[in-house]
């Protein structure tokens, strides 16, 4: 009979444009980010500890900053998101689109291998255990709106940092980056 240590769990708040981040993980990997909920710090689950963050923690509080005052557009973190081997691939998927580009449901399920499973592949987008590092902010409804995204107005914030099109409080239209990745077929 083996046995698998497990990591303990650390976590630390990131106050960001969005709020309060919660994020969470070893000193080895990242394992989730969570938003506020209704403006509040979302709570640790129970066993985490809070500390300062070191090593992966660390790194992921200073790459994140760095993106939220626009001077990073990809993340080079160590992850481990925990979920299905399904939602992981999708995952991977989401890590390979570019700053900047929103794709489909669909098209994301084609890059996944499952061209008939756009809902199944909403559905693990929507466990991401990782946004903003896992983008799955860049994944949007064929109609160009967000569809079942969960974050609310963050997603927009999110898209719009991504795109580099907030300008004070006003936001402007993200059709170029929609048009952009329907031209390049992503």
């Amino acid at each position: 009979m083996s046995t698998s240590i497990v990591p303990s769990v650390q976590y630390s708040y990131l106050q960001s444009p969005v709020g309060p981040l919660l994020i969470a993980g070893d000193e080895g990997a990242v394992r989730y980010i969570r938003f506020p909920n209704e403006g509040k710090p979302e709570p640790p689950e129970p066993g985490w500890t809070k500390a300062a963050p070191r090593g992966a923690l660390a790194d992921t509080v200073q790459q994140l900053r760095e993106y939220f005052a626009g001077k990073r557009r990809d993340f080079d973190l160590p992850l481990a998101p925990a979920g299905t081997a399904f939602q992981r691939s999708v995952w991977r998927c989401l890590e390979q689109i570019p700053y900047g580009v929103t794709i489909s449901y669909s098209d994301l399920a084609k890059r996944s291998g499952k061209p008939k499973a756009s809902r199944a592949v909403g559905q693990a987008n929507g466990k991401n255990p990782l946004p903003i590092v896992i983008p799955c902010h860049r994944v949007i409804a064929a109609d160009g709106t967000l569809g079942g995204f969960g974050g609310g107005d963050v997603a927009l914030l999110q898209i719009a940092v991504d795109a580099q099109v907030l300008i004070g409080e006003t936001m402007v239209d993200l059709a170029p980056a929609r048009a952009c990745a329907r031209r390049s077929g992503k």
